[in-house]
Order: C-alpha cells, then structure tokens, then sequence
C-alpha cells in the first residue's frame, strides 16, 4: 500500500493487474487505494488466466462474464475502466465472436473499454483489426525492439494506445543483476528461463541471462551520470511516440519513485540511440527477433 501511495504521490494516475495477480488480491488493494485516496486514477485489469487450460473456448461468453463479476467485485466498482484479455492462445484473434461478447459486456456498462495483453506482434496486428479494442498490452523494452518496426504505426493509424510490458526485461534492465543472482523458487526467473512453464519470451524477454547481463555492461556505459540504467532504459521507452504507457513494476516506494523519475528525463541522444541500435543487432536480435 505504501509503494500504491508513493505511485500517488509522484503524478501516476495509471495502474495495470490481473484477476490472477495474487488470485485477486492486486485487485483488492487497488480497490483500497481508490478507498483512501480521493485522486481520480484508472485501473486496467485482465482476463483469461483463470481457465485451468488455455484454449480457444475458454473464451465463451460464460467465462468471460463470471471473470468480470469477479473483478467487479474485487475492484469494489460498478464499471471496469479496461479490460484486457490476458495472453490469450492465438486463435483467440481470430474468432469475432470472442469481440463480440466483449462488445456486448460494454453495452452492459461493465466494462468502459476493451484491449488485450499478447505475446507476438502477430497476435497484436490481428487485435487490431477489430474496431473497438483500444488498446494492446505488448512486451517492449531494448531487449525487444521487434514491436516498433511495423505494429506501432498500425496501431498509430487506428489510434490504439500502447502499453510496454515488461519494460525491464524481468529485471535484467535494472542493471541491479549478477551471474550469481539468486530467485525464488516460485519466481518464474529461476523455473522458465528456456521456456520451460510458460512462453520464454516472458522470462527476460526470451534472453538468454548471461547474454543478457553481458549487453547490460555495455548498456551502463551509455547511462548519464544521476540516472539509473532503469530510468534510462524507461525513458528510451517513452521517447516513442506510439507508447501511451511503459508499465514497470515495483514493490517499494523507492522503486516506483525512482521509475517516475524517468518521465521527467530528457530524450535520449541520437548517439545513445545508435549504440543501443548497434547493441540490439549484433547480440541481442539474433536471439529474439522471429520469436515473438
């Protein structure tokens, strides 16, 4: 609560959870915070991840309705700001009849918009052929760059926000990692870095960790004297015009503090943005780039 107030404090007015973040406890405690607080403020959740097995008919009009009561009820609210269905299988993008329930569940005044969450830019070119989803929820970092080259126009064109997931690269991007960095058991860092629970590009954006803490090295020679490799990596994030919203996480006020900072930084330089192009060619694209 103390780091949700800190996010206050500092001008955001943004939250992004998931019915399954702490089985709806992330929800609850947004809920809290628009208890306490008399800022307005908007709050994305998601849908989807609740389904025991992922298939394409999960996606009925039965299980989408029970997941946004549910939320409703977390949210302790009468009408979800966004909802965005939740990495869905890629079939999913291609049955209207999934968008059509969600349109329905609009109308219903449950929800005031729609938008997803997705794995690979051709999951997002595909949502956005359909006309009301407002936003795409992709990962997008300097480990990922494969977003900017051809979906941020698309999505420029129809007018559909952006949100950067993953905007540190599971961490990797703080610049606060070492070989001998150690992970919970349950932290998806330590059980999935080949993909072995969930889709690898998830964990460290699909880099492999020591690749990954080689390219940061380099990466930390080009950040400014007072600012951390994480607002440096942010700020290249939101120095694209298609990015509505770079979505870090944090667990303590001083982290959320120290991301907000990024906003306030100048753009990158033309010589840091070409190292940093440099840097993803030679090492780091080979690696991801026709993955997701």
């Amino acid at each position: 609560m103390a780091t949700l107030h800190a996010a206050l404090d500092g001008g955001v007015n943004f939250f992004d959870t998931a019915d399954v973040y702490g089985d709806g406890r992330s929800e609850r405690l947004l809920a809290k915070l628009k208890k306490e607080r008399k800022e307005k403020f908007y709050i994305a959740t998601k849908a989807g991840r609740r389904l025991p097995v992922q298939t394409t008919k999960g996606y009925s009009r039965k299980n989408l309705t029970a997941f946004v009561q549910r939320s409703l009820k977390n949210l302790n609210t009468a009408t979800i700001d966004l909802l965005q269905l939740h990495c869905p299988p890629t079939e999913v993008y291609y049955r209207p009849e999934v968008f059509g329930i969600l349109d329905d569940i609009v109308k219903a005044g449950k929800l005031r918009h729609y938008g997803v969450s997705v794995e690979k830019v051709e999951e997002a070119l595909k949502a956005i052929e359909f006309p009301n989803v407002q936003s795409v929820q992709i990962i997008f970092n300097i480990f990922r760059q494969r977003p900017a080259e051809l979906f941020f126009a698309e999505a420029q064109k129809r007018k559909v926000g952006i949100l950067a997931r993953v905007p540190l690269a599971s961490g990797l991007l703080s610049g606060k990692m070492s070989p001998g960095s150690q992970f919970a058991k349950d932290d998806h860092r330590n059980f999935n870095r080949h993909g072995e629970a969930f889709d690898r590009g998830e964990t460290f954006s699909g880099v492999d960790f020591e690749t990954g803490l080689s390219a940061v090295e380099q990466l930390k020679k080009l950040v400014p004297s007072g600012t951390s490799l994480a607002q440096f990596a942010l700020r290249w994030i939101l120095d694209f015009p298609a990015v509505t919203c770079a979505i870090p996480g944090a667990k303590r006020p001083a982290q959320v503090t120290d991301n907000i900072a990024a906003s306030a930084l100048p753009p990158l330089s033309k010589a840091s943005l070409k190292r940093i192009g440099n840097l993803y060619d030679s090492q780091i694209k080979p690696l991801v780039q026709h993955y997701w």
